[in-house]
């Protein structure tokens, strides 16, 4: 089964939860986003969470379920 994709990315001057390019929350502080989307995922596993920073380039990568180390191949 494919995991689901969540992120937590900086736009409009605020912190968004994000899942297939649709804005599930929205926040001031980035700590509040990220505790957001860390429990989105663990509901809603096999998933992985994207921590971006403002930049948007990636900060953190979480996975939560099923992943098997190391991987297949």
């Amino acid at each position: 089964m494919a995991r689901k994709r969540y992120d937590v990315v900086y736009k409009t001057s605020q912190w968004h939860v994000t899942h297939t390019s649709q804005t599930l929350s929205t926040y001031a502080m980035k700590s509040s986003a990220i505790n957001a989307g860390v429990s989105v995922a663990r509901r809603n596993e096999p998933s992985q969470l994207i921590i971006h920073r403002m930049d948007g380039t990636i900060e953190d990568e979480r996975t939560y379920g099923d992943d098997p180390y190391p991987p297949r191949g």
